[in-house]
């Protein structure tokens, strides 16, 4: 009896473990399925879902998943980002993909929605978007063990996710895999157009007659460039800045200037380079064209004009870097004016 007892017990336990190996395979499986689907390589779960590929195996899991909360209905707030958000978590994942199609390292991205899968928010103890939650192979409770993506982490979002993806999972992203900007349909158009009106541009250029001969175009060329260096606009196109933010406090209320450092709002750096333009246009008209004035009072009223706004037009860009910064800004006057 014991003798047939043992060699029983070891077969049953080799099928509850190749039944166990067979259920991993097939969640594999349909993870690629569902991977494969998306244009993108995002697998968008639900309620049904999430139980199914993160609740219901045992840990360890033979996958982990990078999941991106989203809720449509806040879409359209413009200090959330969500759909900016949404497009690069997308071009991260597409990338991914195509950087491990032979190694397969079993990480999927996936995006749940709140409308559809209100519990599984609860789940994950999610109350604050946007949130980006990677659940490991080892993670047993979801809330608890799942590690978040820091929300400060999001402003610069596609260098910022793929540190977090590469210091958590160990895992290379590679190159991100940025689209055209213009498809080749477009292309074909545009050196269509350039082949036949290259023959009537060769003739105004050989003529003079084209707006680069124009100096007023180079005037115009030259104060934008200012006003583009001196206002931060690379750098609000680059962070990819909101120009304001609405006050969560008050929905009808727009935030134009936000005190502290960490953020740069599109409207604060226009409206420093505004100011700073004026100070720029001032002296120009000082140095090119005051000079050719023959009247010695005209001379002085305009150039105390001059003076009387660029020392205005700092000092506001003075005041408002002090009130964001907390750092206070001030000459060093001779100590016999104190």
């Amino acid at each position: 009896m014991g003798n047939f007892f043992i060699p029983s017990l070891i077969s049953f336990f080799l099928l509850l473990s190749k039944a166990e190996s067979e259920s991993e395979s097939e969640l594999i499986a349909d993870l690629f399925a569902l991977q494969s689907e998306s244009k993108s390589g995002v697998i968008h779960l639900d309620d049904r879902a999430v139980a199914r590929f993160l609740t219901s195996p045992k840990t360890p899991r033979p996958y982990s998943l990078l999941i991106f909360f989203d809720a449509v209905q806040l879409r359209n707030k413009p200090d959330l980002r969500l759909r900016q958000l949404s497009q690069e978590f997308a071009l991260v994942a597409s990338s991914f993909i195509a950087n491990h199609n032979s190694t397969n390292p079993k990480l999927f991205f996936c995006d749940i929605e709140f409308r559809e899968s209100q519990s599984s928010f609860s789940l994950f103890g999610v109350v604050s978007l946007p949130s980006i939650y990677l659940v490991g192979r080892t993670t047993k409770s979801l809330k608890d063990d799942s590690e978040r993506m820091v929300q400060g982490d999001f402003t610069r979002f596609t260098d910022s996710l793929v540190d977090f993806i590469e210091s958590r999972t160990k895992l290379t992203v590679g190159p991100i895999h940025h689209p055209p900007i213009i498809s080749r349909a477009q292309t074909g158009i545009i050196l269509g157009f350039l082949l036949i009106w290259s023959p009537f541009a060769a003739k105004k250029m050989l003529s003079g007659e084209t707006m680069l001969h124009n100096p007023r175009i180079w005037l115009s060329g030259a104060i934008f460039i200012y006003f583009f260096s001196v206002s931060g606009t690379m750098h609000t196109v680059i962070r990819k800045m909101p120009m304001f933010l609405m006050d969560r406090e008050d929905p009808e209320r727009l935030i134009f200037f936000y005190r502290g450092t960490g953020m740069q709002l599109g409207l604060e750096g226009f409206a420093a380079g505004f100011l700073y333009t004026i100070v720029g246009l001032l002296l120009a008209f000082v140095t090119h064209l005051l000079v050719y004035v023959k009247d010695p009072k005209a001379q002085r009223v305009a150039m105390l004009f001059s003076i009387f706004v660029s020392f205005w037009a700092v000092r506001q860009v003075i005041f408002l870097d002090n009130w964001k910064t907390g750092y206070a800004i001030h000459g060093f006057w001779p100590s016999s004016w104190n």
